[in-house]
């Protein structure tokens, strides 16, 4: 008999198991043991309604088992019940059956429970596990009774309380939806397609795109989704994720991108369709001295300066797309456009014709950080009609703001998709450069240099709201800015050359 939770319900029950955890342990490890159980009385309580209605067909628990056991295997004593009934030593038996399901589910399931510290009662007590198994039994996580888009939400739901809670972490660990959904409708993915993020998180970028295949009408079941994630929880976390969307076909790699690529084929780097990123941003610490000899051949523009690695992940990106059909939509923060440092890079990046579009952004679009974001649009092979041309659009005040995040309401994201499709002219909004014509500006990218405010007949600026001014003071300011940055890395260098002399 189903018992519907409702979203709000939901997430209420979902976001209670944490407020258990309040005071006992940080906030930035919430995750490491809230979405383990989660997923452990999801796996069980699905595999009870299939075994259930698979019994109620044939009365045969033989049979009725092994259908269980068609979606998830889920061996002697690693089933929920254990770890609700175990009396002491919580923690080991928990452990136990993560291990048992990973063991058993090799294909999907390895390492998705992370690596917590089940067994150490002084970080976690058995109290404070049953405490949390008995929240969880307050419902059953059955397909019936919370179907995977709806269980879908509640995760992502949480992984946006988690952000908030933990703050410090939440770059990392989440990326603006509102902004994630733009990106996905601007690259069309399509059924049958393989969908990329590098840096995937919890993997928001890879299930919006399956959202968005799914808003149109296509078959979800022949996309393939893939990532790679630094930090081990995170990448479990992601895999989480999938399954719990319903993803069958996935592949969600741990490990460093830049320094050690794991999705390959052959002796070259696996490529895909669809590629949506959100890097981390102006890494300083990275291996630069081996991207000069690169075995996938990332450095094709150039050589990243040691202070920043963007270049570095938007090569690694431009490689991983597919020969023909790839396309790539990549949110950085508006510096990768100016910098001197990388100007080389950019000129060859123009000259390859593979850059389509360049879309500015208002501020706070970043997770719990102010600076603007831009998202570059890139292509293996353009249309006919938009080779050696690029758009750029100045979506600065498409923005609303709430609660000191800003976000994209739905007309501002079909106001720039519509530009972004339409690849016209638009006054004060959008330009349609020639190659040429960057080329002619250095490479330089800045949206100011190619779209131009509207001005008054008498050549003024004429009366402009409070939102449009500030705009307007911010474009003014972007190029003092660039140069402030640019004198900044000038800086840096001297006193790192220093050091070494030294």
């Amino acid at each position: 008999m189903s018992n519907h939770l409702s979203q709000k319900e939901l997430e209420s029950y979902l976001w209670g198991a944490a407020t258990l955890l309040r005071g006992l342990i940080d906030a930035s490890d919430y995750k490491q043991y809230i979405f383990p159980l989660l997923f452990f009385k999801r796996l069980s309580d699905v595999w009870d309604e299939d075994y259930r209605e698979a019994f109620e067909d044939s009365e045969d628990e033989g049979y009725a088992t092994a259908t269980a056991n068609d979606r998830f295997t889920i061996p002697k004593g690693a089933h929920w019940k254990d770890g609700r009934d175990a009396s002491r030593d919580v923690g080991r038996t928990l452990l136990n059956a993560y291990q048992a399901i990973e063991a058993a589910n090799p294909q999907r399931l390895q390492g998705v429970f992370g690596n917590a510290a089940w067994t150490d009662k002084a970080h976690m007590p058995d109290e404070t596990l049953k405490n949390l198994i008995e929240h969880f039994s307050k419902h059953t996580l059955s397909l019936g009774n919370v179907p995977e888009d709806e269980l879908g939400n509640g995760y992502e739901y949480l992984i946006k309380q988690f952000a908030d809670d933990s703050g410090h972490t939440a770059q990392e660990f989440y990326t603006n939806r509102t902004l994630v959904h733009l990106m996905a409708q601007m690259l069309e993915p399509k059924a049958g397609e393989t969908i990329y993020d590098p840096t995937c998180g919890t993997g928001g970028m890879l299930i919006s795109c399956l959202a968005e295949v799914k808003r149109n009408g296509g078959d979800t079941r022949t996309m393939g989704l893939y990532g790679q994630e630094l930090i081990n929880i995170t990448a479990a976390i992601a895999r989480m994720n999938l399954v719990l969307h319903g993803v069958s076909d996935f592949d969600i790699r741990s490990g460093n991108t830049l320094h050690d690529p794991s999705l390959i084929e052959g002796d070259r780097l696996k490529t895909f369709d669809v590629v949506l990123a959100n890097p981390p941003y102006s890494i300083k610490k990275w291996n630069r001295e081996a991207w000069q000899n690169d075995p996938w051949g990332r450095n094709f523009l150039g050589m990243p300066p040691q202070g920043r690695a963007d270049y570095a992940f938007f090569q690694h990106i431009l490689k991983s797309m597919a020969p023909k059909t790839g396309r790539c939509a990549i949110l950085f923060p508006h510096g990768v456009l100016f910098r001197n440092e990388e100007a080389e890079m950019r000129t060859k990046l123009i000259e390859a014709d593979l850059l389509e579009c360049v879309l500015g952004l208002g501020p706070n679009l970043f997770y719990n950080s102010p600076m603007e974001a831009c998202v570059l649009i890139c292509r293996t092979s353009k249309p006919r009609e938009r080779r050696g041309k690029v758009l750029f659009i100045n979506a600065l005040n498409e923005v609303a703001r709430e609660k000191a995040q800003s976000f994209l309401k739905p007309e501002h994201q079909a106001k720039i998709l519509g530009a972004y499709q339409d690849f016209a002219d638009k006054p004060g909004f959008t330009f349609v450069a020639i190659t040429e014509e960057v080329l002619a500006k250095g490479g330089d990218l800045s949206i100011p240099k190619y779209v131009e405010k509207i001005t008054s007949a008498s050549g003024g600026k004429g009366a402009q709201d409070l939102p449009t001014a500030w705009a307007s003071f911010e474009d003014d300011g972007r190029a003092f800015w660039a140069e402030m940055d640019s004198l900044v890395e000038m800086l840096d260098s001297v006193v790192a050359k220093e050091a070494s002399d030294a």
